[in-house]
């Protein structure tokens, strides 16, 4: 009897051993062999009328949705989405509150990500839940901030760093980085990537953007940076050019507190916004950061919150035209200092399109329906911003 005991034993513990290696094990994303011709965008003409189209069907809450991406867990219920509990599935309460907030996108963070069937389930449960298709939003720029490819449940193409690409000075390496994090993003269920990083890296104290700069040379960063979107494009991801107007000669960090840069407009063209510049024709959208350009504006606001940076400088003399999405505004350099209605209200105003991650979602959707009850933002304002998002959710044909 004992003798047979141990064999079940020693047969369990194997059993054990081919389960753990099982779940451990990594899963391919994409096949080496599947076709990975260009993505093929909607034509132009498509595009404006399918905008129009949506946009005279929605009500007014439905037009201030559309300028709000969020957390999930701002989905699950009334609370700071930065300390909620994880939220990776869809139940009951994330329905009935994208119902009565029915924002225009989702941004998925590690906490979010906990299996390899969980992860597309997940995010076909998100899309299939909303009136409107959403933004599915990640952090993939490669490197040390890659939600996917850190996660361990992926086999997909992963990287040292940008800087370490940036140092080959091979921009068709940093379009193969686009086009490969690009196709495993598509084939998970995502179609907005918050990247590139068009930050140069100038600040040796720079805590915050360091190797996850294409380098220190604003030329070479251009080049990468325009090549990796073409990339990503390649690939029918969409593209963030971030953080507007340069986070590399800051040596503070925006996450914590307010931050501010000393260089002039001019000084800022002669450097940091030569990336920028490079790529802004062909960019889905531009992500303005909160660092004060002290010797920019006269108003101390945020860049996120600022009209001389975002409609006077960025739209009238850079002449870009695209969505405009803020920066985390749960981060401490606008939560410390702003309500999540005025920071929602002031960025509307100031030009953002997209409002990211406020730290209270029903506050400033709240404050943003306020303003235009009030007339403090306009309908057609609001109009303005609700075309852009929905022509570039029609050119990515996701309505």
């Amino acid at each position: 009897m004992k003798k047979f005991m141990k064999k079940i034993a020693l047969v369990l513990m194997s059993l054990c051993i081919i389960l753990t290696a099982s779940c451990k094990q990594r899963v391919s994303v994409v096949n080496e062999t599947e076709n990975t011709d260009n993505f093929t965008f909607a034509d132009d003409e498509t595009v404006v009328y399918t905008a129009k189209d949506v946009l005279g069907k929605m009500s007014l809450r439905e037009k201030v949705g559309q300028l709000f991406i969020v957390r999930p867990e701002a989905l699950a219920e009334q609370c700071n989405a930065e300390i909620a509990a994880a939220v990776d599935r869809v139940d009951d309460a994330v329905i009935s509150r994208l119902e009565e907030y029915p924002v225009g996108g989702v941004a998925l963070f590690s906490r979010n990500i906990t299996g390899a069937e969980q992860l597309p389930k997940f995010i076909a449960e998100l899309q299939n839940s909303s009136k409107y298709p959403l933004f599915i939003a990640v952090d993939e720029e490669g490197g040390r901030i890659a939600r996917v490819a850190n996660s361990g449940y992926f086999d997909v193409a992963s990287y040292k760093s940008m800087a370490d690409i940036g140092k080959t000075d091979d921009a068709s390496k940093a379009e193969d980085v686009g086009r490969q994090i690009g196709l495993y993003l598509k084939k998970l269920g995502f179609n907005l990537d918050f990247a590139p990083v068009a930050d140069t890296n100038t600040n040796p104290q720079n805590i915050v953007i360091g190797d996850r700069s294409y380098g220190s040379d604003p030329s070479q960063v251009a080049r990468m940076v325009s090549a990796q979107l073409d990339g990503m494009h390649d690939s029918g991801i969409m593209g963030t050019l971030k953080h507007f107007p340069g986070h590399g000669d800051t040596k503070d960090d925006t996450h914590s507190g307010y931050v501010s840069i000393e260089k002039t407009w001019d000084e800022l063209k002669e450097c940091e916004l030569i990336p920028f510049t490079a790529a802004l024709p062909k960019a889905d959208m531009v992500m303005v950061s909160h660092i004060t350009a002290v010797n920019v504006t006269s108003d101390d606001l945020p860049t996120s919150m600022s009209e001389i940076m975002i409609t006077e400088k960025l739209r009238n003399e850079l002449g870009y035209d695209g969505v405009v999405i803020t920066d985390a505004m749960a981060m401490g350099a606008v939560a410390d200092n702003y309500t999540s209605a005025q920071a929602a209200a002031t960025s509307v105003k100031a030009g953002v399109d997209i409002v990211l991650m406020p730290q209270d979602l029903d506050e400033a959707f709240d404050g943003v329906m306020s303003a235009v009850n009030s007339g403090e933002i306009s309908v057609a304002r609001l109009d303005e911003s609700v075309l852009r998002i929905l022509k570039l959710k029609a050119k990515y044909m996701l309505i």
